[in-house]
């Protein structure tokens, strides 16, 4: 991680929680008495911005996907420590992708990369894989009008990234993650089935 990337991840930290990265201070109580669609639409605009900011600031040639890394990282830790896992993920992947403002198969591209280092980093942090892999799914759903992908072609994305990411973290979080994808239903959102239309 290059120290501008640092800077940002530090800087988004101290932002949403009033901590620096690697307090002891889980920055919980930054989202005490807010409902899940305050910290919602805060994390999505959140995300938004930096994701913004970084791409519009692009001279040190920070690729989208360096970019998300960084940004996604602190999102996550903030998420587990709000007990908002499943907000905080589907906010992740709808502020990632109006960011990017990216299309079709490169949103596709990043939507994975998105994915990936979500259920990576909440494994890291010992959270809710299942949780996680559920607001990246609704997210993903929601995220077509922004992408000009359908629901199915999101929703294998998604799942095939989750899957792989969670098969290199080990049999438990698997399981979680496969559990999860195989609903027919998450949140009262009906899931499209990967691969149909």
């Amino acid at each position: 991680m290059t120290s501008e990337q640092r800077s940002q991840e530090a800087n988004w930290e101290y932002k949403k929680t009033g901590n620096t990265p690697g307090s002891t201070h889980k920055g919980g109580n930054a989202n005490a008495g807010r409902n899940s669609g305050d910290f919602f639409g805060t994390v999505m605009q959140s995300v938004y911005e930096s994701i913004s900011s970084a791409r519009g600031g692009d001279k040190g040639g920070v690729s989208v996907l360096e970019a998300v890394s960084t940004v996604v990282r602190p999102v996550v830790r903030e998420s587990l420590a709000s007990g908002a896992v499943v907000e905080g993920s589907k906010a992740i992947v709808l502020g990632v992708l109006k960011g990017t403002g990216e299309k079709d198969q490169a949103a596709l591209k990043t939507l994975s990369h998105t994915v990936r280092t979500v259920i990576r980093e909440t494994a890291h942090l010992n959270g809710d894989v299942a949780g996680a892999a559920s607001g990246l799914v609704l997210g993903a759903i929601e995220s077509t009008n922004l992408t000009g992908v359908d629901a199915s072609s999101a929703v294998s994305a998604v799942s095939r990234a989750a899957v792989e990411e969670a098969d290199q973290i080990g049999a438990s979080a698997a399981e979680k993650v496969r559990e999860t994808l195989k609903k027919k239903e998450i949140g009262g959102v009906r899931i499209p089935t990967p691969g149909t239309h």
